[in-house]
């Protein structure tokens, strides 16, 4: 078969070359051309191509209309709300997704802005950096406090985790809500909003969870409360967190996806808040050296999985 991968996956030239081999030893060809964003490249990439493997780029449905051969997509991340995921259902290609291989990277970003929005290190850092010590500056401990995590899979169960070992009682809400023990309590959303010091987003993006934190969540929330959305930009409203920022609804927020992937327009109103009100991370909860690895075994073991005959990671309905 042809395997197209068409996205750099951050890892090494030999790991590449190794998977060729591989491939090429079962009769398999691997054609690495990444950089393939826009729709004609795209197309005329995938016109012939039986497999596909891509990451967070943005996949044009035009090119799986066009791609005859197109029989398996093979996704280099946990979300595939980039994927025209109806698409290849109607034509029965089965959509798989690396999910696991961040679960840690996500969490520890996650414990990091809690810790820094708490103890207040963007703004020390500023005094330090210009001449000045901590006057007037005091931060809080996380221990003793209450994290709510919105989306307890596995990266809002592995946050929850991580913020007990510091102390803090954890509340989580999901739509189908199981047994675990780094969840003190399952509540309703309300609930999890109105009595948590900090909400952690950890859900995909999807209808039900566009918007699902806007004007009417942020009013519910304590006016010292931060909020963390580590899950996808649209998630959150951002209309509405600017204006729960600016009124003070909320005392801060750590944000590392946004509407529109980084860099920001200059004139985004997000860049007008100070770094202790508003930290800003440019979409790399899920990148580290160690996770790069994880994701690119996870592709190439869900291709070899499909190769055999028994597909797995699949994340849509197929016949």
């Amino acid at each position: 078969m042809k395997i197209v991968l068409i996205e750099d996956l951050a890892v090494s030239n030999e790991q590449i070359e190794q998977a060729k081999n591989n491939l090429k030893k079962q009769g398999h060809e691997l054609i690495y051309k990444p950089g393939m964003s826009k729709a004609k490249e795209q197309i005329d990439t995938l016109k012939d191509a039986d497999i596909l493997i891509i990451g967070n780029m943005p996949l044009h449905e035009e090119a799986i209309d066009k791609a005859n051969n197109l029989k398996f997509i093979d996704v280099a991340f946990t979300g595939t709300d980039h994927i025209p995921v109806a698409a290849a259902s109607k034509r029965n290609i089965p959509v798989s997704n690396a999910s696991g291989y961040a679960t840690e990277a996500v969490a520890e970003l996650a414990l990091y802005a809690m810790i820094d929005l708490f103890r207040k290190i963007e703004p020390l850092q500023t005094a330090v950096r210009n001449s000045k010590t901590k006057t007037g500056i005091r931060g809080r401990l996380l221990n003793g406090k209450t994290v709510g995590i919105v989306g307890a899979g596995h990266i809002g169960s592995k946050t929850a985790q991580y913020a007990k070992a510091l102390g803090a009682k954890t509340l989580g809400y999901c739509r189908h809500p199981k047994e675990d023990p780094n969840i003190d309590q399952f509540v309703l959303l309300d609930q999890l909003l109105t009595e948590s010091d900090i909400v952690s987003l950890h859900v995909p993006l999807n209808e039900s969870t566009r918007h699902l934190i806007s004007k009417e969540q942020f009013e519910l929330m304590k006016p010292d409360a931060f909020l963390i959305n580590t899950a996808r930009g649209p998630v959150v409203d951002s209309a509405a967190l600017i204006d729960a920022l600016n009124q003070k609804q909320i005392a801060g927020a750590a944000l590392d996806v946004f509407d529109q992937e980084p860099p920001l327009s200059k004139d985004d109103p997000l860049l007008s808040f100070d770094r202790d009100q508003l930290i800003l991370t440019p979409h790399i909860g899920f990148d580290s050296e160690e996770s790069m690895i994880a994701r690119f075994n996870i592709v190439m073991d869900n291709l070899q999985a499909f190769l055999d005959g028994h597909p797995k990671n699949v994340v849509n309905n197929i016949n």
